[in-house]
């Protein structure tokens, strides 16, 4: 894990793509701003993980399905 220090009004880019500035430092919290193409794809850590623990929990329930079960195709 990388670790910067920033003051407000500073940035750091990544991937010449994405800047992420120190909006607002208020004692414990720090307020940040992001700039990033629409493509890219931004969520909150917890969110995340929540999407992942849940897609992980449909692949396992379609491994448990019996042989021969044929599972519905997407658009």
């Amino acid at each position: 894990m990388l670790y910067l220090n920033r003051k407000p009004g500073e940035a750091v880019i990544v991937n010449a793509s994405i800047e992420i500035r120190v909006v607002e430092v208020r004692g414990k919290t720090v307020k940040l701003g992001f700039s990033f193409p629409p493509e890219a794809s931004v969520l909150r850590a917890e969110v995340f993980e929540a999407i992942k623990q849940a897609n992980q929990a449909a692949v396992d329930a379609a491994r448990a399905l019996p042989s021969g079960v044929a599972l519905p195709e997407r658009d």
